[in-house]
């Protein structure tokens, strides 16, 4: 039985379930391989609720956490509308194939629809090909802009 919710960040159990989950995922070789440390353990759940444009769904099988999406709404230019980021996403290996990652994406779309939210962005590694064929079964596409420019590329500095 699958249960997907927007996540409570002042219930506990929600917060134990996404520090649980994201430190599953960031031990994952799609994740990096390193778990998640100390300071954002005991800082994770209290951060992202600071965050007034944030919200977390969870998925539980049978009760257990199953997966999860962090995202944060940010700010469209061009459509004068905002965006949902799925910044993290990811279903622990034993419940993979069973439906929970579709699940999670369509409550994170719901939400970003209630939002008013012009489009969900992510971004995926490009060695894994599961989470990209899921991503290409619920719509996602390259960004472009001018087919002739290519498409986007993600970016990062570390400061």
């Amino acid at each position: 039985m699958l249960d997907c919710r927007i996540a409570d960040y002042a219930n506990p159990e929600h917060a134990q379930a996404i520090i649980e989950l994201l430190d599953a995922y960031a031990r994952d070789p799609m994740g990096g391989g390193e778990p998640l440390s100390a300071f954002a353990r005991a800082h994770l759940v209290e951060g992202l609720a600071q965050r007034l444009h944030a919200f977390t769904v969870l998925a539980w099988v049978h009760g257990v956490p199953a997966g999860l999406a962090n995202c944060f709404e940010g700010f469209s230019t061009f459509a004068c509308k905002p965006l949902v980021n799925i910044h993290d996403f990811a279903v622990l290996p034993v419940f993979r194939g069973q439906g929970v990652a579709q699940g999670l994406m369509d409550l994170v779309e719901a939400e970003a629809r209630r939002r008013g939210a012009c489009k969900l962005t992510l971004e995926v590694l490009q060695g894994n090909r599961p989470a990209q064929a899921l991503y290409a079964r619920c719509g996602f596409a390259n960004y472009q802009l001018d087919p002739a420019m290519g498409t986007a590329q993600f970016l990062q500095k570390y400061l």
